[in-house]
């Protein structure tokens, strides 16, 4: 790519821009999956920009055209979107789902799959329907298409078993004490392979994960450089179920609306090449904390310092990437804390008036979003 990157990593790159203008950049069947989720059509206006429902489609639909260019035959599209209602009445609004006409009617995706996150921690919304009047159920289920640039897309679902059931293990262990190999009525030929164990079971579309991270390395240092974090995370268990499944180490994962970089994150965690794009510098500055576990915080004070000038190209060395990292996090903040308490606060509030210093000097108002 032309645009250099604010960041780069073993496997990855930030590169601060326009999603469709960097697109353009990249080579025809290039990407082996984009996996992204783009500010949704929202009533209420977020930070990050969100565009009208009714004006959705319009605005998806040239970048939508330009990531089907970019993937490769056996690539796929995985889009998350998630749900709203129409202004003023207590309607759905039906723009996720002309979204997915659109780009299958219009741009020659193929839906591959159809699948549902659900949130059981999402907070009651819209306050009037949900909570005041009580009209509605808790909003809870983000709907994700996993497009195919063609009917076939690389998929094994091998890599993302699903734990057995405690039953499950038992039938594993004594078949016989639980079922009798026959063709039951609804047609399935039950033989003796169905009590082979294949390592786990095969997970469903109805992806059950709590977006609960208050724990994490990324926020943590957010709050204790006083810099902003980004407002609509995903957690890491979502994306990666799709690198996992849809991809192999080694292939290309992008995501056109990076945000707070998960994506880019849990790609270095699993040996994948990755791009981020996002158009707020301010966003991919602070993403880069997902990637400091263990370092000092001296160092960290150093990194951030470095991404406020225009010319910024870092690349981090030997960034220490694991999935689920909440434990490991609080023992590198117990480290930091229990030793140099003092040195700490005095190296975090310097570098931290440095900072929006440097920041009100390039005409960058606010603190960076994480």
């Amino acid at each position: 790519m032309r645009t250099q990157p604010l960041y780069a990593t073993r496997y990855g790159r930030a590169i601060v821009g326009d999603a469709f203008a960097l697109l353009r950049e990249l080579d025809d069947e290039s990407v082996d999956l984009v996996m992204t989720s783009p500010p949704f059509a929202l009533r209420r206006q977020k930070t990050y920009g969100n565009v009208e429902e009714t004006d959705y489609v319009a605005w998806i639909l040239p970048f939508s055209k330009e990531v089907f260019r970019v993937l490769k035959p056996t690539g796929s599209f995985v889009l998350d979107l998630g749900g709203a209602y129409r202004a003023g009445v207590p309607s759905r609004s039906l723009y996720n789902f002309r979204v997915l006409l659109t780009l299958c009617d219009e741009v020659g995706f193929h839906l591959a799959e159809d699948f549902y996150w659900f949130n059981p921690a999402k907070l009651p919304s819209p306050i009037e329907w949900v909570n005041k009047r009580k009209i509605r159920a808790k909003d809870a289920v983000n709907t994700i298409w996993w497009f195919g640039k063609t009917e076939f897309p690389k998929a094994d679902v091998r890599k993302v078993l699903a734990p057995y059931s405690k039953r499950m293990k038992k039938l594993i262990q004594d078949p016989e004490s639980f079922y009798q190999p026959k063709k039951r009525p609804s047609g399935h030929d039950i033989s003796t392979g169905f009590s082979k164990d294949n390592g786990g079971a095969i997970p469903s579309n109805l992806l059950s994960i709590p977006n609960t991270d208050s724990n994490s390395t990324y926020l943590w240092l957010c709050k204790e450089f006083g810099l902003e974090r980004h407002p609509a995370r995903f957690p890491e268990d979502l994306p990666a179920f799709f690198i996992k499944m849809l991809t192999d180490e080694g292939d290309l994962v992008l995501d056109i609306f990076g945000g707070s970089n998960t994506t880019g994150f849990t790609a270095e965690a699993l040996s994948r090449r990755w791009l981020t794009f996002d158009l707020s510098r301010d966003y991919l500055v602070t993403s880069v904390l997902r990637f400091l576990e263990g370092s000092s915080v001296e160092t960290v004070c150093g990194i951030l310092s470095s991404l406020t000038t225009d010319d910024a190209n870092l690349f981090l060395e030997d960034v220490a990437c694991t999935l689920k990292n909440g434990a490991v996090a609080k023992v590198f903040r117990d480290d930091l804390i229990t030793p140099c308490d003092e040195s700490r606060q005095m190296v975090l509030l310097e570098e931290q008036a440095q900072y929006k210093a440097q920041q009100n000097t390039t005409g960058r108002g606010g603190s960076p979003c994480a």
